[in-house]
């Protein structure tokens, strides 16, 4: 779908948590379950058919839109996405997936729409490091762009946290410095 809003992403009725764990249960809850319960799972709906599993999803143009609620992220990597592709992504959501380890893939429309093509009959590769997504079947690639911030903390693990910690002994030898 395209235009996927953060409220689709995870319903603000379920923002209350001040924690990130949980979210992952209701990520596109209105969607996925018959009457909001989680025993009647919508059979139609790609997340709860079991060849659609991954770690990546594929999204329509516009992923993210709406609010800038920081939760449609931890929703998305509570449930155990780790990268998500799309031909755009809002910009709040974006940054917001980053901060949270998620990697938002951007990709051109006429990739985006092989990948839709393709369905659950293919695999994709993405290279953090090289900054590239391939189709494994077909070899197709793109190159897509992440911040060089971003990419270290992707590929370390970090957070903001974590990053100034990596520096520490550089931070250190300039606090001794005699200026």
């Amino acid at each position: 779908m395209e235009n996927v809003d953060t409220d689709q992403i995870i319903p603000a009725r379920f923002l209350k948590a001040t924690t990130r764990d949980g979210f992952g249960k209701n990520l596109f809850r209105d969607w996925r379950y018959e009457n909001n319960d989680e025993a009647q799972p919508k059979k139609d709906f790609v997340l709860n058919q079991p060849q659609y599993n991954g770690e990546v999803l594929v999204a329509g143009k516009n992923f993210g839109c709406g609010s800038s609620r920081e939760h449609a992220a931890w929703a998305l990597q509570d449930y155990g996405f780790k990268a998500v592709v799309s031909s755009f992504f809002a910009d709040i959501f974006k940054n917001n997936a980053l901060n949270n380890g998620v990697l938002p893939v951007k990709v051109s429309d006429e990739f985006l729409a092989e990948l839709f093509t393709l369905g659950n009959a293919n695999t994709i590769s993405i290279d953090v490091d090289k900054q590239t997504i391939t189709i494994d079947a077909t070899g197709g690639q793109e190159i897509f762009d992440i911040n060089p911030y971003k990419k270290t903390c992707l590929l370390n693990g970090y957070d903001d946290i974590d990053y100034l910690i990596s520096h520490k002994e550089q931070i250190e030898a300039f606090e001794t410095q005699n200026i």
